[in-house]
């Protein structure tokens, strides 16, 4: 059972209950009013149709880009959870008042009670069941789709999902989907719970004292028991996750969503815990490097490690060159200039893509270099990761370079996946990281670039300038870092975690513990562009 279990699941059931407050405060007024006009019930209901249909990655990440949401963390995550709780809850708060007799409404006129009156003491209570179905079915909802806000931040179980899929290790899936379920269940059972006792003993005892309650409360009053409890519950919670207990560590680190980052994210985590007095915030498997890096530059994140030529091609837009020095220092000077980023020297490795057959298949056809495909490729299929589908150093650059063209477009899938479909035979070529610890594990071959047509991927920290400049004390400390780490090294620790299946924080506290004081595997030259310090 992974450590943090019960802190994801608190994460989790705040993401949950924010969302269901903001749906219900919105969906309920809104369908108070279309419910008593057709024209607008459709209008509204359409729009949250359309709303619904979107895919909650791309929602997630167009919500990312809104500035008052301030990028990656629960906020974005909390409203698209909100939108897409909108349809069931106006659907069935609109067909539960719709579905109220119209002779007990003008009953309850005749008696002398207001529109209002009528709403919350006839109508609201007779639509209540259809009402709390809707809640119930977008509770649920939101329970699973809260998974995928790991993506960006904002924590839950879904991160245990993320880092299983990234690492293949299904006791991490099982981890985050079955008390995710386990959550869906339970508050379904809560919310379904026959209150109407209590609230009966609640409304005798109300109107049994000599008070009037303010205009503001009576509706609250009136309401369900189960609302009034939920929309207490969100309030707690919400105390809870803003509250000073939750505010900003001192640092935060960041890392993409695959096994490789998270190591290295918690290396520079515990270098900095070690040799100064500064808290760590750990903010891992974040959906990729654009993310990451917007992150970065916002300052939402302090620092992560990026490789030289995802940031040179990906983030620059320039074109890819074989000069690993050149591409550091240029890359160094434009980040300082255009983002207010410190590009720390090399690691020590260069963690290039490799295109990777199985070893069987390399030795049948004799194949070592990318060029040796160019005959199988026809009759080939491919499998490559997200990033390098669509990155300008990605596929179509490789296609072109070398003239490869596929039996079938290369399928997309998640980077951890592709290994394991290559070994399973599901596919015959992938793009795979030079450092990855499943290369020997999976027997597969690595096949020589001969056109150098990959640039550089030296794995170098890279910081927000300010936050530098708050605290200088963490460039020595990254500093002497640089040349420390070779790819063997890196690919032994991949080996651990995705292999051995022991936890990122463990491998990084032995290789310290034994690496230190790290020495130097090269000397490595001082930063071109200086920071604030």
């Amino acid at each position: 059972m992974p450590p943090d279990l019960a802190s994801r699941i608190a994460e989790h059931l705040a993401l949950v209950s924010l969302a269901m407050a903001i749906g219900l405060l919105l969906a309920i007024p809104l369908g108070v009013l279309a419910a008593r006009r057709p024209v607008l019930a459709r209008l509204a209901l359409a729009a949250a149709n359309g709303l619904q249909t979107i895919p909650s990655l791309a929602l997630f990440g167009v919500l990312l880009t809104v500035p008052l949401l301030g990028g990656i963390g629960p906020a974005p995550a909390v409203v698209a959870l909100s939108i897409y709780a909108l349809l069931p809850l106006l659907r069935t708060t609109v067909i539960g008042l719709q579905g109220v007799p119209a002779g007990l409404v003008q009953a309850g006129l005749a008696l002398g009670l207001n529109r209002r009156q009528v709403l919350w003491a006839i109508e609201f209570p007779l639509a209540w069941p259809v009402v709390l179905t809707g809640i119930r079915l977008a509770t649920v909802g939101s329970v699973g789709l809260a998974t995928v806000a790991a993506a960006i931040g904002a924590g839950g179980l879904g991160g245990f999902i993320f880092r299983g899929i990234a690492t293949v290790d299904h006791g991490l899936i099982l981890a985050g989907a079955l008390p995710a379920a386990a959550l869906a269940l339970l508050l379904d059972g809560l919310l379904g719970l026959d209150l109407g006792a209590s609230r009966r003993r609640l409304l005798a005892w109300l109107t049994s004292r000599r008070w009037s309650a303010p205009r503001v409360v009576r509706p609250l009053v009136l309401a369900p028991v189960p609302l009034v409890g939920l929309l207490l519950m969100v309030l707690l919670l919400m105390a809870s996750l803003l509250g000073p207990h939750q505010a900003k560590p001192v640092i935060t680190i960041g890392s993409k969503n695959f096994t490789e980052q998270v190591i290295l994210g918690e290396l520079l985590a515990q270098q900095i815990e070690n040799n100064t007095p500064l808290k760590v915030k750990r903010q891992f498997d974040l959906g990729g490097t654009f993310v990451l890096h917007e992150a970065v530059r916002r300052g939402q994140v302090d620092g992560y490690v990026e490789y030289t030529g995802t940031a040179w091609t990906a983030i620059l837009k320039r074109p890819p060159i074989s000069d690993a020095q050149r591409v550091w220092k240029e890359t160094a000077k434009r980040y300082q200039s255009q983002f207010d980023l410190t590009v720390f020297p090399s690691l020590g490795f260069d963690n290039t893509f490799a295109i990777l057959v199985r070893t069987g298949d390399a030795q049948r056809h004799q194949l070592q270099t990318i060029s040796d495909l160019l005959p199988l490729a026809p009759t080939w299929r491919a499998g490559f990761g997200f990033e390098f589908l669509n990155r300008q150093d990605g596929y179509r650059g490789l296609s072109q370079r070398y003239g490869l063209v596929f039996r079938t477009p290369p399928r997309e899938m998640d980077l951890g996946l592709t290994y394991r479909a290559l070994a399973d035979g599901q596919v015959d070529v992938i793009a795979g990281n030079a450092t990855d610890g499943q290369i020997t594990s999976l027997k597969l071959t690595p096949l020589v670039d001969e056109r150098h047509y990959f640039p550089p991927y030296q794995a170098v920290p890279v910081f927000n300038s300010a936050s530098l400049g708050r605290h200088p004390q963490l460039v020595g400390v990254l500093k002497a870092l640089a040349g420390t780490l070779d790819a063997a090294t890196m690919r032994e620790l991949n080996r651990q975690v995705d292999l051995e299946h022991r936890q990122p924080a463990e491998v990084v506290r032995t290789y310290l513990r034994r690496a230190a004081p790290p020495a130097p595997l090269h000397p490595a030259p001082p930063p071109p562009a200086p920071g604030p310090w």
